[in-house]
């Protein structure tokens, strides 16, 4: 619309609402401020944290193991449970925290017109219709029409992603120039404008209601909710037949109860939640060292389920540094001479303070070896004529011992149009008609390669005229191309990502030919489509899903867009990781699987996120993929490994009663079983190194517990019970009163021998490992041969017969694991 027409719809004059006119609407329209959702008290928060059907089957065999006696295993357990849920209530409380930052970015004083009056008033007391004030260094308060505008530029990133200010107009426009927008800053200029959002309904704080969203489990969290639900179920189950097969056969109900329960708490792996946390913490770690700060604890794992990367363009797969890809100079003294001299970039201890355009021409003289500052002893400057939207080119006036000189850069159609002369290999003749055509067709080869592309051009003076216009008649001396260079390592990051089934998508703010430019000089679009947030924009949800996942590219997009492609992408089932930086990015941040903001980003993007990059680098995301899939591995090695022996115990058991023999096992037995020699060498498995070829396989989307490794547990719990029976019964056969702790003993060495078999291949370099076998070793050579503890285990002293016995059928498991290896690698040929 017009300025006019804007006013007379919102019912505003020249002179501003009235007081009384600027109240009604406050009260219409509610304050100008961002509302926080009302979120459960921390009490309840951290309540909730015990709503899962693992940590309710923990808490019970806590208390189980209490009232019968186990005081110290009721402990661990429930310590395993309450500091799974301090984290998750840490996790959760985390997103208020965004919220708060995102609030402390808002401007707190506005400068409005009412009454016919210049007032400054708090911002919340804004409302629709409000004439405002912006100026220089000011932060907008809220979302304006803009009716006058002087020379205005604002910086629009919080919102867009675009790190260069954008101009802005108050003439009809249907690009958003004639838009300020709330909390955006005030670069350059002033202007005037009409308030036609608030709050809630403006662009912030359309930002703010999506980062208040709540977030979805993680896909570790949904494995291991399935797990526990299908491990509860099998547990009542087992421990329904036990208490009935012992009850019928006469034994004491208080001794049957005990070992229904004790076998409960073997049935339930509840060191699964400490080896996780475990695990996960020394993931982050290791991840910290490599420039990846966890915020997150979950998010460690989810990274190795990672099926798309969407990722920023600017800093992340680029340096962020502007700088000269392409130069085309017919005199190159000269051009270099117009680099370093129409310039307003300066070094500051190596570094380049200025303009990003500015820089990069100061980079390119310097290592040509034409130095600013040498340079401006020889042509000191004593004038500039600035560069401005209009005019779309810069000049600087030097003096020196032979006159002065007019130095100027700019766009290349402007200055072609200005050029009378051109200088070749030190000799100047007329800029004719072949040469304009020449020129224009290196110009359109140059920006084909999504080039920034400026001319370079000179004159001599013979004075300094003000009616003159001395930008006419120069002398061109060339075009240099700059772009923001990819990062070499991206490159090789992204055929990482190639080999391990994750598709890398490109989501800029930045022009479409130059996303595509990288994307293709990084080898991320060597198929695959790009489009424009105003493309995208007309395609329905439908249409949208059927090609989302063959776009490489977006470009120019906005963050409710950002937000829908990570949807959309989820709703086709991908695990979706998103990068980001702004304010702008946060809701995307927030929705994705997970969230990775830049470590040069906003309070509020971090607060919002899962991860932090403080490299702001693409290659160190592939890094955190790498780190969360041998995780996720090691979470799986753990639980073949645990419930192994879960399922060895039970059958033993099971079947002893089946066959009306004695249990050869009594319930403290069990628990140590279960909590002491479980313990140390599960969790050791925790930090085994990573396969050789994790990143050369596709992301995993199996539950922890999938199929085949659900049979390799059943076949190995299966020659635990067999070897550990047959050595029992045999015992009990000859009358051994060590019948008990033979047996006792053989299965704890079926567990030790199977570490082996749930371990990495790749090679031995786990230390912890060999130490927590060794200290299960010898806390079970404690529990057999010290006094104190053989009355607390009922076990008996063995001989060393027996003990080549107990090693010989121990170590079929390691038999079974070859076979079943050696028919998995005939398989594979």
């Amino acid at each position: 619309m017009e300025a006019k027409k804007v006013l007379e719809e919102l019912g505003t004059f020249k002179d501003g609402l009235s007081s009384e006119e600027a109240r009604k609407r406050l009260l219409e329209y509610g304050e100008n401020e961002l509302v926080e959702e009302k979120k459960e008290g921390p009490i309840r928060l951290f309540l909730n944290q015990f709503m899962d059907v693992l940590i309710i089957l923990l808490i019970v065999a806590a208390l189980v193991s209490y009232f019968i006696g186990d005081f110290l295993d009721a402990m661990v357990i429930l310590f395993v449970v309450v500091v799974n849920a301090i984290i998750g209530f840490m996790q959760e409380y985390r997103a208020e925290k965004a919220m708060e930052k995102l609030k402390s970015l808002i401007a707190t004083e506005a400068v409005v017109i009412r009454d016919g009056e210049i007032k400054r008033i708090p911002a919340r007391e804004l409302t629709i219709g409000d004439l405002v004030i912006i100026e220089e260094g000011d932060n907008v308060p809220a979302d304006l029409r803009l009716i006058e505008t002087s020379e205005l530029r604002i910086d629009e990133s919080i919102i867009t992603g675009e790190s260069i200010p954008v101009h802005k107009t108050h003439e009809v426009s249907d690009k958003g120039d004639n838009i300020a927008y709330m909390d955006s800053n005030v670069v350059s200029g002033r202007g005037k404008g009409v308030v036609v959002a608030v709050g809630m309904e403006s662009s912030i704080g359309k930002i703010a209601g999506m980062i208040q969203e709540e977030e979805g489990k993680t896909p570790l969290q949904e494995k291991i909710s399935r797990l526990g639900k299908s491990l509860g179920l099998i547990a009542v189950i087992v421990c329904s037949i036990v208490f009935i097969l012992q009850f019928l056969k006469g034994i004491n109900i208080v001794e049957t109860f005990m070992t229904a329960v004790s076998l409960a708490v073997a049935s339930v792996p509840e060191g699964l939640p400490a080896i996780l946390t475990l695990t996960l913490a020394l993931g982050m770690q290791k991840m910290a060292r490599n420039n990846a700060i966890i915020r997150r604890l979950l998010a460690v794992e989810t990274l190795g389920s990672c099926t798309f990367i969407c990722t920023d363009k600017t800093g992340t797969l680029t340096l962020n540094k502007m700088r000269v890809r392409k130069s085309l100079l017919t005199s190159e003294n000269r051009a270099l001479e117009v680099c370093a001299l129409c310039n307003n970039a300066s070094f500051s201890n190596d570094k380049v303070i200025g303009d990003p355009t500015d820089a990069a021409l100061l980079l390119f003289a310097r290592d040509k070896g034409y130095i600013k500052g040498e340079l401006e002893e020889e042509y000191p400057r004593i004038k500039e004529i600035p560069l401005d939207s209009e005019r779309k080119r810069m000049s600087t006036i030097h003096s020196s011992t032979s006159g002065y000189y007019l130095f100027i850069k700019g766009a290349p159609e402007i200055i072609l149009e200005r050029t009378g002369y051109i200088e070749e290999e030190g000799k100047i003749r007329r800029f004719n008609d072949a040469d304009l055509e020449y020129w224009k067709k290196k110009l359109d080869e140059m920006t084909s390669q999504a080039l920034r592309v400026l001319a370079l051009a000179y004159k001599p003076l013979d004075g300094l005229d003000d009616g003159e216009d001395l930008e006419r008649d120069l002398i061109f001396v060339g075009l240099v191309g700059m772009m923001d260079p990819p990062r070499k390592e991206a490159a090789e990051a992204i055929e990482v990502c190639k080999k391990a089934g994750i598709k890398v998508v490109m989501i800029t703010g930045d022009h479409k030919d130059t996303a595509v430019a990288i994307a293709k000089e990084l080898k991320l679009m060597e198929d695959g489509e790009a489009i424009t947030g105003e493309e995208l924009d007309k395609l329905s949800d439908e249409e949208f899903e059927s090609i989302v996942e063959d776009i490489r590219v977006y470009a120019r997009v906005f963050p409710q867009q950002k937000v829908r492609i990570v949807e959309t992408l989820q709703n086709r089932g991908h695990v979706v990781a998103m990068t980001g930086d702004g304010v702008n990015d946060a809701p995307a941040l927030k929705r994705a699987a997970i969230g990775v903001a830049m470590g040069s980003g906003t309070d509020v993007a971090k607060e919002a996120s899962d991860m932090v990059l403080q490299d702001d680098n693409f290659a160190t995301i592939v890094k955190a993929v790498k780190e969360g899939r041998t995780i996720f591995d090691n979470i799986r090695r753990f639980v073949k490994f645990q419930l192994s022996t879960n399922v060895g115990a039970i059958l033993t058991i099971v079947s002893s009663s089946v066959m009306n023999i004695p249990l050869p096992f009594n319930p403290i037995q069990i628990l140590w079983i279960n909590i002491i020699m479980d313990g140390p060498p599960a969790q050791s498995l925790g930090v085994e190194p990573p396969e050789k070829d994790i990143m050369a396989r596709k992301p995993e989307k199996e539950d922890i517990l999938p199929q085949r490794n659900l049979l390799r547990i059943v076949l190995a719990g299966i020659i635990m019970a067999i070897g550990t029976l047959a050595i029992y019964m045999y015992k009990l056969s000859t009358g051994d009163a060590r019948a008990s702790t033979i047996a006792f003993t053989t299965f704890v060495m079926f567990q030790i021998f199977n570490v082996f078999n749930c371990k990495s291949q790749n090679g031995f370099s786990n230390k912890l490992l060999f130490f927590a076998i060794a200290t299960s070793f010898i806390l079970q050579l404690f529990v057999i041969y010290l006094p104190p503890l053989q009355s607390i285990f009922r076990t008996r002293a063995i001989s060393i017969m027996d003990w080549m016995l107990i090693i010989l059928a121990a170590s079929l498991i390691l038999v079974h694991e070859a076979i079943i290896r050696w028919i998995d690698k005939r398989r594979r040929l």
